[in-house]
């Protein structure tokens, strides 16, 4: 009996068309945003710092001859931790919060001279309990900081320029509107000169008022409605409740409920109605 032969299977190679219809397209891998590392808020300060002198002033115009501040027994709210965590200053530590002390703890005083206490650059913990950690800074003493300063004086000087600027330029008619707002009835009877020096030194003393008035477009309506009272051409009853006209006591508009008579009068000149009445006004005082 003869033995079956065996078939061998016969692989055939892929060609280049079957190896692209065999192909499984892998999605691109989306990485992953890292997490952001948020440091303690506490070491954010620190990393900032800078190695300087600093000079710490009481706050307010008295000037002790001695003043001492707690260095003990405070405390500072750690936002990472979520609790509060106990300060005091010991010049044999290396850090001012009790938990991370090691060692015996010396405590030392904190002591304002004739108001002020000049920490040198190597007492540096001294320096970020004072700057950042006691709860009486900037209550009880504040670090003078000269650049601050400087840069908020800066910000004065460049408002001072542009209200003397803007005073300058302004025309009479809203000169005298800004200053009627100021020292009131008095402007009448002040001559252009005198308003416009008025005005400079209105300038000076009061820079941000002086800017906010001349770019309010009610200023000049308001002064505008006070001369026509002024001159008679208007009339404001005694309860400054209702506005006639002076030659016919025809009433002209009411003022609202608590609303100051010449800022309601102002905003009724703005109407169609109004607008009429401010014309004919306008040409009695031309």
């Amino acid at each position: 009996m003869a033995k079956k032969q065996k078939t061998q299977k016969v692989v055939e190679p892929l060609i280049e068309k079957d190896f692209e219809e065999v192909m499984v397209e892998t999605p691109p891998v989306v990485e992953q945003p890292k997490k952001e590392i948020v440091a303690k808020t506490a070491s954010i300060k620190e990393n900032k710092w800078e190695i300087k002198n600093r000079t710490y002033l009481l706050r307010g115009n008295k000037k002790p001859l001695s003043k001492m501040i707690k260095s003990a027994g405070v405390y500072y709210f750690d936002e990472e931790a979520g609790y509060e965590r106990e300060l005091k200053y010991c010049e044999n530590q290396r850090t001012s919060f009790v938990d991370e002390m090691v060692g015996d703890q010396r405590l030392s005083h904190i002591i304002f001279r004739n108001g002020a206490l000049v920490v040198p650059k190597n007492k540096v913990v001294l320096q970020k309990f004072l700057s950042l950690y006691h709860p009486h800074r900037d209550k009880v003493f504040y670090e003078l900081k000269p650049q601050v300063i400087a840069q908020d004086e800066l910000v004065d000087i460049n408002l001072e320029v542009d209200a003397l600027i803007a005073a300058r330029n302004m025309d009479i008619d809203m000169a005298e509107a800004v200053m009627r707002a100021e020292i009131g009835s008095k402007v009448s009877k002040m001559s252009s000169k005198e308003l416009k020096r008025d005005l400079l030194i209105f300038a000076k003393k009061n820079p941000a008022l002086l800017l906010d008035l001349a770019s309010d477009a009610d200023v000049q309506l308001r002064n505008f409605g006070i001369k026509a009272t002024e001159m008679g051409i208007l009339k404001l009853s005694q309860d400054q409740r209702t506005f006639s006209w002076g030659s016919n006591d025809r009433k002209l508009m009411n003022v609202p409920f608590d609303e100051h008579p010449y800022s309601a009068l102002a905003a009724w000149f703005k109407t169609d109605e109004g607008m009429e009445i401010y014309s004919n006004i306008e040409k009695r005082l031309n």
